[in-house]
């Protein structure tokens, strides 16, 4: 088993999504359910990194941007009038790169999200995603105006050489103008993202990038294993790096625990303190929010939206030219007010999505969690620990992760997928 078998951030995954039919109202498919995240997704970048298939597109032709919000203001109305008064906990913008709009374009954004959801962004944990080259001054004075609690950069190496390898063009200037740009801003939580598996990397090369990232003392930092993914420019390369991958892992691992900062995840390190705001898309970190329990709504074409019944979203795709069709399509779309693609949920189900949603962060599972909600104790539905013996621990209230588990998370979580999602994955037509 590969301890790299695959990034779970969300379960079922989009491709386990099949078209509706007939299509629900999202007012039934939201009533008496709980809204409380929000997550609107601008879906354009500067440039295609080459380890990404995230639903993304390179560039905007002129007016697409404009054409694109005014799509999303149609979209959060329909959906606004599909909920029954949300009290939304914690939201994040995502993508693609959302500050690849302009300032006059996030001013337009945040006004949209405010005024048409009714969501006060300045009231709750708010985690807006950036990149080095759209870090700007003038982008990042509305983030902090306009109440951004985190910023999380993509640096994925200071590494010069180790950049273009990933297929992630830039220049350490660059990269700590940003960082500078950021900190100036006054956003209270900075996290930089870090890739280790990169060909040519050394451990000396990922302990320079760790130090390096460690001069802006962010609040959080993701460590990424490069994921070798079919349709993607690194994913077309036959190369076994989980040895190497494991290796640099341990070794970011301990060098963070070293510096003062606690594991979340296998993925993330924060410095100690209060629960910070959100993390990556289909991720929150609100003390008002679970996402075992809690559902969330999600605005713009390459978003999710997840009740305890319905994962419901748009078309998914990761090739440049089915992507592009999909945005196309959007902007043009009217019929905002019905599910159109998406996975329901039956009790199995709900039983697997919580259990995979709680063992791949540091805290576990409470068993009296899963007990309340599904009347059974998980070690009864699940041989856990005989499944995974040395990666999961258990007492009277919780299953954990070891430490070997949290480096095996990858695997730990592809490996308690339903016989139906993986069945759907696999049969799922890429383009």
């Amino acid at each position: 088993m590969t301890p790299y078998e695959g990034y779970v951030y969300a379960y079922p995954h989009k491709t386990a999504y099949r078209p509706l039919d007939p299509r629900p109202a999202l007012s039934e498919v939201w009533a008496g359910e709980r809204a409380g995240a929000l997550y609107v997704h601008i879906p354009f970048c500067e440039m295609r990194c080459g380890f990404c298939n995230l639903f993304t597109r390179t560039g905007a032709p002129e007016g697409l941007t404009g054409a694109y919000l005014d799509a999303l203001e149609r979209q959060a109305r329909a959906v606004r009038a599909a909920l029954d008064g949300p009290r939304f906990t914690t939201a994040a913008f995502g993508g693609g790169t959302p500050t690849y709009l302009d300032a006059r374009e996030l001013t337009r954004l945040f006004d949209l999200t405010e005024q048409t959801m009714g969501v006060g962004l300045r009231e709750i944990p708010l985690s807006v995603e950036t990149s080095p080259a759209t870090a700007t001054p003038d982008r990042l004075a509305v983030l902090a105006e306009r109440g951004a609690s985190r910023i999380s950069i993509g640096v994925q190496s200071f590494v010069d050489a180790e950049a273009r390898a990933a297929v992630r063009p830039q220049k350490r200037a660059e990269v700590e103008a940003a960082l500078d740009a950021i900190r100036a801003s006054g956003i209270a939580t900075l996290n930089i993202d870090l890739i280790y598996g990169i060909d040519g990397q050394t451990p000396d090369s990922w302990r320079h990038s760790l130090e390096a990232a460690l001069t802006w003392r962010p609040e959080e930092l993701y460590l990424y294993p490069l994921y070798v993914r079919p349709l993607t420019g690194l994913g077309r390369q036959d190369r076994a790096w989980d040895d190497q991958r494991m290796e640099l892992y341990r070794l970011g691992r301990d060098h963070l625990l070293d510096a003062g900062y606690d594991q979340v995840s296998m993925r993330m390190f924060r410095l100690p303190g209060p629960p910070g705001p959100p993390g990556p898309p289909g991720t929150t970190e609100s003390a008002d929010y679970c996402c075992q329990t809690d559902g969330m709504v999600g605005l713009g074409c390459g978003a999710r939206s997840y009740t305890s019944a319905l994962h419901h979203s748009f078309e998914y795709a990761v090739g440049a030219r089915h992507v592009r069709t999909i945005i196309d399509d959007y902007v043009r779309r009217d019929d905002f007010g019905v599910a159109n693609v998406g996975f329901a949920l039956d009790e199995e189900e709900r039983r697997r999505r919580h259990l995979i949603q709680s063992l791949l962060r540091t805290e576990g599972l409470s068993r009296d969690l899963y007990r309340s909600r599904f009347g059974t104790d998980v070690l009864d539905d699940y041989p856990l620990l005989e499944r995974f013996p040395g990666w999961l621990t258990a007492d009277a209230s919780t299953v954990r992760p070891t430490p070997d588990g949290l480096a095996h998370s990858d695997a730990i979580g592809p490996a308690l997928f339903s016989p139906r999602v993986r069945a759907l994955m696999e049969g799922y037509a890429a383009c």
